[in-house]
């Protein structure tokens, strides 16, 4: 009828309309009121989190057609305005392995275009780049709710926006499940893992004596500002009471950001009890702000004012869709080097108590951090099951323990980069995941091509046949002691912490310097591709709590070239040339209609503030 007799609704109000029941006409079929809309595509993404975002467009950029479904009306999941949580990955090990790719371009242009530091200029931000590609669709406001299998393969799915009223049945060759609760996968059958593993499944440490179905929980977020007056609050009624002793674990400290341990759920079905935890989470935030403002313990909480607060929880944990290998525990500690390695990770094993804010008396978290990155494999990131079936961010092949430090946004981004050019690499190809990782010499090729477009693989290098300018001599202006010329063409574009520095470096302070890549006879070429410093060493993320974001270089990055100028010559005449002004960006890509030259040059003019002009890496293609 159209009423459901929910705990929201009052015996007044159901009893009215169960004696008007006969008020009601008889349902319609769907398909008569709503519009339907049959597409038919490359690669059907569901989930617009980093990593349904970073997946639609590595395969659009490798030229796939892409559907990109999205149940929200912004992009970015966790990251985005509605949920406001950072993203978090292996620049944890302080080390210097902030995630690139396209993860690294999104949070350098949000950090150049939004020094009003506002989490809706970072939803922006993706939805421009998402836009503004010509082979992605974008469905905003559409849920997934039926899946059509044909044999071991997805045939169609079924979603529904809420906003249009319109049915999209949409048939694919292959299928993206980043919806981070594994959802396409349990609508299409596909095999799927809940819960805590015991340690006899794959002799984890940290394993269970028997598995159980238990998760870890949500959280949800507010924020505070501070004003010039005093700024009394009264809490609701239905706001949980807290005192000093619930907080022995939890520290109240930044008051404009809280908090990750306002956290529950892991004890029920973190999917379908879903309505039952949020509000039992708004009842916390509002709780825990009482007992800021009120208790006497935090005076300094006098001027400030909530102004604003989650109503999305943020998720950790639900399904794992089971691929042909399951990433456990000892692969992290071991850091193994798996030979379809295609993503690293680095955030700490970092498992949080299921009761969360039902069980103060305990600590939230349990964190143990890593020495060093670890290795993601491709056979990770499909499904078991079926044939299409391709996922990314915390729903991918890994135990519980393993999930605690993959789940993390950046892994889930890069992850997601990975997959959609898996899944391009595959179309073309015209193979499945499967068979590209028995394939070692196309598993090679597609490494190369991740390494290409800026997606980092541990102790992967350069090797690509295709690069011309692996086959130049490499002279330049000058040269500091230990980052020759001859660098930007080793490989490695980028610190790895194997003593050297990959990269060429020379003076600004004394003027212009310049880099010149040389052949004995001319080549053709249409496109030269530049990698900067932009100082992976650093935190690079958007964040409501303000010691994060002091920690962080926002804008440029210092170490970036910023200015220069790229000429191609032939007979030592120029042939053409580009000026570049004000770049932020890693990895810059210029195109030509297939120049012929034997030398090209690059002259550095200026850096967004260091000293020096740095360069990891120059490529050069027909």
């Amino acid at each position: 009828m159209g009423i459901c007799s929910g705990a929201l609704l009052t015996d007044s109000v159901f009893a009215k309309n169960v004696v008007e029941k006969d008020l009601f006409v008889e349902m319609q079929d769907t398909e008569s009121v709503f519009a339907v809309r049959n597409l038919e595509t490359d690669y059907l993404v569901a989930g617009g989190g980093m990593a349904g975002f970073c997946s639609a467009l590595a395969a659009a950029r490798n030229g796939l057609h892409v559907i990109l479904i999205q149940n929200r009306s912004r992009l970015g999941g966790n990251a985005s305005s509605e949920i406001r949580m950072h993203i978090c990955g292996a620049s944890a090990l302080n080390q210097v392995w902030r995630e690139i790719g396209i993860l690294e371009e999104v949070m350098l242009t949000e950090s150049y275009t939004n020094p009003q530091k506002s989490w809706e200029i970072f939803d922006y931000i993706l939805y421009d780049k998402i836009l503004t590609n010509p082979n992605i669709t974008l469905l905003f406001d559409t849920m997934l709710y039926k899946v059509q299998n044909q044999g071991n393969k997805i045939k169609e799915i079924h979603a529904y926006c809420s906003q249009t009223e319109e049915i999209y049945k949409v048939k694919a060759k292959y299928f993206a499940d980043c919806t981070g609760d594994g959802t396409l996968a349990a609508l299409a059958g596909a095999d799927f893992m809940w819960g805590r593993e015991a340690k006899s499944e794959y002799n984890e440490p940290l394993g269970l004596e028997t598995h159980d179905n238990i998760t870890m929980g949500n959280s949800l977020l507010f924020m505070a500002s501070e004003y010039p007056q005093n700024m009394p609050f009264k809490a609701p009624d239905w706001a949980r009471k807290y005192n000093l002793s619930d907080f022995k674990y939890r520290q109240i400290r930044s008051l404009e950001y809280g908090y990750w341990w306002i956290e529950l759920g892991g004890l029920d079905n973190i999917v379908h009890d879903g309505q039952k935890i949020r509000h039992e989470l708004m009842s916390v935030v509002f709780g825990v702000w009482d007992y800021i403002k009120n208790s006497g313990n935090h005076p300094e909480s006098a001027n400030w004012a909530l102004s604003w607060f989650g109503a999305i929880p943020g998720k950790r944990e639900s399904r794992r869709i089971t691929g042909d290998y399951v990433l456990t525990q000892n692969d992290i500690l071991k850091q193994e080097n798996f030979e379809d390695r295609v993503v690293y990770g680095g955030w700490p094993l970092d498992d949080h108590l299921p009761a969360g804010m039902d069980d103060t008396s305990l600590n939230p978290f349990r964190s143990i951090p890593l020495k060093g990155p670890y290795s993601i494999p491709l056979r990770s990131l499909y499904s078991k099951t079926h044939n299409n079936l391709v996922m990314a961010g915390r729903n991918i092949s890994v135990t519980h323990i393993a999930l605690s430090t993959t789940r993390v946004m950046a892994t889930c981004a890069t992850v997601g980069q990975a997959v959609g050019t898996a899944v391009a690499f595959c179309v073309k190809e015209e193979l499945t995941p499967r068979e590209l990782v028995q394939d070692s010499t196309k598993l090679k090729e597609y490494q190369q091509l991740l390494l290409r477009q800026d997606q980092a693989i541990l102790n992967v290098k350069n090797e690509d046949k295709k690069d011309l300018a692996l086959q130049a001599e490499v002279t330049a202006s000058a040269e500091l002691p230990g980052f020759e010329a001859k660098k930007v063409v080793d490989g490695i574009n980028r610190d790895v912490q194997d003593g050297d520095s990959h990269q060429w470096r020379a003076g600004l302070v004394l003027g212009d310097q310049s880099i010149e890549l040389i052949w004995t006879k001319p080549q053709t070429i249409s496109t030269i591709e530049l990698t900067f410093d932009t100082g992976l060493n650093r935190h690079l993320r958007l964040s409501g709590q303000k010691v994060v974001m002091e920690r962080q270089i926002r804008g440029p990055q210092p170490e970036t070239i910023s200015d220069y100028t790229l000429e191609l010559y032939k007979e030592n005449s120029l042939v053409t040339k580009e000026d570049v002004r004000d770049n932020f960006l890693r990895k810059v890509s210029h195109s030509f209609r297939g120049v012929s030259t034997d030398k090209i040059r690059l002259v550095v003019k200026k850096s967004h503030g260091d000293e020096n002009a740095r360069l990891f890496e120059i490529r050069c293609y027909a």
